[in-house]
């Protein structure tokens, strides 16, 4: 595959990422997670999220989605979700197979839920015949890469908290909205009230591994047992834990998310105004969207790989990653001016 603007899941391992698991590889160590670097890693989190922190790695996103949202809600139970979560439509099905819940996904404005919305599906408590929602899951920053502000999550998580309702956070790139909002992890999750994080790596410079947060202590107490019977316990879990204490070590997370945004910038920069280009608004956090003419996506990818969001308008989804050179926006930029009406 050539270089392009696919998703952040396209590029490599950031260096020093990589470093860490050949530094970790240079003898044995105990098994699942009984080992120095699980335990620092662990420490790492605490240090970002608050000491009551307790923190399982996993293998992938959705396996985080999925393990979380078992310990949350029961399997006659819902969970509120925007109409375009990850886990709504890029899961295939494997929130409400695996948890037995089920989702309620409902309209959301540039990616976002509002508890207007919120509070119009909220209905039917106590009747038998009706699924009851017991989950409010959030996506920071959402599938549109605009990023919840601190006083957003705030009403959000107040409305939940008035119904009873846990708070999940979809967090796959949640390194993006912290950089944007200039706040730390603790400051948009913990203190905030929210009760679990799917905290995301791969999409950041990791080569695998996600790590579920959980805030509320009374929802950790069984998780070890469900992400053994949800086959996500790593037996060599160093190498994932490793990636993670790298991660955090001398701020990578935040030059990562820097680089990332300050390229999409670039990259809006140079696309805004272009003939035949609509661009949707200021990036948020590391992605651009834009509306092309259809006759232009072929020539396009066949130097510069990126999806189509909507196959409707034709507005295409175009990510940067800790890898993306201004070479690669310049001349991805320069083919947009070939390109005919």
């Amino acid at each position: 595959m050539k270089r392009g603007f696919g998703s952040d899941n396209h590029a490599g391992v950031h260096p020093r990422i990589l470093q860490s698991i050949l530094d970790a590889n240079t003898e044995h160590a105990p098994a699942y997670g009984t080992d120095e670097w699980t335990e620092r890693a662990v420490t790492e989190f605490k240090n970002q999220f608050g000491k009551e922190a307790q923190v399982f790695f996993v293998f992938n996103g959705t396996a985080a989605n999925v393990t979380a949202l078992r310990a949350m809600a029961r399997p006659w139970q819902s969970v509120f979700c925007s109409d375009v979560a990850h886990i709504n439509v890029d899961e295939c099905g494997s929130p409400e197979f695996l948890s037995g819940c089920k989702l309620l996904p409902l309209p959301s404005h540039n990616g976002k839920l509002s508890v207007d919305e919120l509070e119009k599906a909220f209905i039917r408590r106590g009747d038998q015949h009706y699924s009851q929602t017991q989950v409010l899951s959030l996506t920071q920053p959402t599938e549109l890469g605009t990023a919840y502000s601190v006083d957003e999550m705030k009403s959000l998580i107040a409305w939940a908290k008035s119904k009873k309702l846990l708070v999940h956070i979809d967090g796959a790139r949640l390194s993006n909205a912290a950089l944007y909002l200039k706040k730390t992890f603790k400051e948009i999750t913990t203190d905030l009230g929210v009760d679990v994080v799917s905290f995301g790596g791969t999409k950041n410079g990791l080569m695998m591994g996600e790590a579920v947060v959980i805030l509320n202590k009374d929802l950790a107490q069984d998780f070890k047992y469900i992400r053994k019977q949800s086959a996500q316990l790593p037996s060599k879990t160093r190498f994932i834990a490793c990636q993670f204490e790298a991660y955090f070590k001398d701020g990578l997370w935040q030059q990562i998310a820097e680089h990332s945004h300050h390229m999409a910038l670039y990259l809006y920069e140079q696309c805004k105004g272009l003939a035949g280009v609509t661009v949707r608004e200021v990036p948020q956090s590391n992605a651009v969207f834009a509306t092309i003419p259809s006759h232009w996506v072929k020539p396009l990818r066949e130097h510069y790989f990126f999806y189509v969001w909507d196959e409707n308008t034709f507005e295409c989804r175009w990510m940067t990653s800790w890898d993306t050179q201004k070479s690669d926006i310049d001349g991805f930029v320069a083919l947009l001016k070939e390109q005919r009406l």
